[in-house]
């Protein structure tokens, strides 16, 4: 699973801008006024063929306003939760009291590996003055500045090898491949708080390992597991409920939302759970799109069931899936009681389907083929001088999830629109229910 690294410091320091360079984004506020940055932003990012997310926290300590003591508990949070700190200070002021302070909270926290990143030393010359950062008394300190790209490679190569999680998941990944388990099923458990996830973790093993509770949020952090049903290997991660952002009422739940995504990252199936009381929220759509964006192939599993009663609510609920999840229209979904059992079986078969769908390839030459077929008798897109769309031929460049490159004469005039089509065409060429197609388009060069 991906790590968490936060960034922590003073107001003013750079964190905003040190974040916008790391995860190569502008989510994040930049301002010179100190403080502008009070909520936590996260990004994922990729360094030395490593992804970890990184958190961007508010400014703490040095300013005394209405929303310090918000802003400390958010970093408090940040300490316990995250796998790696980088603690910023500004070079050009020096290390303050406020710094001080910070080193000490950051002590106190938690036993996390700390990088100081001494920022605005914009030239080597001005390197000496990172020196003061050794009185706070860690052991790694960097000279950087996040404005001109300095130092950056240095923070996120220690970045990384402070991040044993990455090292342990890569071994274990490589061990469960070399064994007679290279067939397991990775499996995550997705969906709001209080929907039911423990429940049907608890349910599909038979045990009680994962605390089920009524209380929003319980589940703080994946459960990963192991479980063999009916001849088949699955590794089930119960992951913790994700909300909107807005409606963090507690600090564990945020970073739990960002491990969340990381579990998300590392399956192969992942199980949205709704409420079929409340279902099609604005969150479920979220998890979703993560899912789709990722590549992982999707069951949609209405839980709940067992407080919902007649066809004419299936049918209700389908017809709301479909018309506000279109982009899912493609996902099996599972009416289901974590409570009872009900539709367990047929949940645990659908995954089984969607992860075998999701290695299929189909052959170069039947997929030309057929490919020439469909689109002879379709209007092909043109633009406005006339010029009209022509595919040459198409091949699978990837499974895992299906991807498929088409060489055509001009890719400009291809449309979203003719996409959808093309996809939904090589959804009746072979079986893809459940996983998300990828589709490229290139010109071909003269040479060719």
């Amino acid at each position: 699973m991906a790590g968490i690294t936060a960034l922590i410091g003073r107001p003013n320091t750079g964190k905003s801008s040190l974040f916008n360079r790391i995860t190569g984004t502008k989510d994040s506020i930049v301002d010179d006024m100190p403080g502008v940055t009070r909520d936590r932003l996260y990004g994922e990012t990729e360094h030395n063929g490593q992804s970890f997310y990184v958190v961007d926290t508010g400014g703490i300590f040095g300013t005394d306003t209405e929303f310090s003591e918000g802003i400390k508990a958010h970093v408090d949070a940040a300490v316990r939760e995250c796998d790696v700190v980088i603690f910023l200070v500004d070079g050009r002021e020096g290390v303050t009291g406020a710094d001080e302070e910070i080193a000490e909270f950051i002590r106190r926290a938690g036993n996390k590996p700390v990088i100081v990143a001494v920022n605005k030393l914009d030239d080597p010359k001005h390197d000496d003055l990172m020196n003061d950062a050794y009185s706070l008394g860690f052991e790694r300190v960097i000279p950087i500045s996040a404005l001109h790209k300095r130092g950056i490679n240095e923070l996120l190569d220690a970045v990384v090898e402070c991040l044993p999680s990455l090292k342990n998941n890569a071994e274990s990944e490589t061990s469960a491949d070399d064994s007679e388990s290279s067939d397991e099923i990775r499996l995550v458990i997705a969906g709001k708080p209080n929907v039911g996830k423990s429940s049907l973790l608890n349910k599909i093993t038979n045990s009680q390992r994962s605390l089920v509770s009524p209380v929003a949020g319980t589940t703080r952090d994946p459960v990963d597991m192991s479980a063999v049903i009916d001849g088949q290997r699955f590794r089930i991660i119960d992951t913790a409920g994700m909300r909107r952002r807005a409606k963090f009422d507690g600090n564990l739940e945020y970073y739990s939302f960002v491990r969340t995504l990381a579990a998300v990252d590392r399956s192969d199936v992942a199980l949205l759970l709704m409420d079929a009381l409340e279902p099609c929220t604005d969150q479920d759509k979220r998890i979703a799109a993560h899912v789709v964006e990722k590549g992982k192939g999707l069951v949609i599993v209405v839980n709940k069931w067992d407080l919902v009663s007649g066809e004419k609510k299936a049918d209700e609920i389908m017809r709301k899936i479909r018309d506000e999840m279109p982009f899912l229209s493609y996902a099996p979904v599972v009416f289901a009681s974590a409570l009872n059992g009900r539709g367990l079986q047929k949940i645990l078969q659908s995954a089984v389907t969607v992860s075998i769908n999701r290695r299929k390839r189909i052959p170069t030459n039947l997929l030309n083929r057929l490919m020439r077929d469909v689109l002879a008798f379709d209007r092909l897109p043109s633009d406005r001088k006339g010029k009209s769309l022509k595919v040459y031929y198409c091949s699978q460049a990837e499974s895992e999830p299906p991807t498929f490159i088409f060489f055509v004469n001009d890719p400009e005039l291809v449309n979203s629109g003719f996409e959808n089509h093309v996809k939904n065409k090589l959804r009746e060429l072979e079986d893809f229910s459940g996983v998300p197609i990828r589709t490229f388009w290139r010109g071909r060069s003269k040479e060719e």
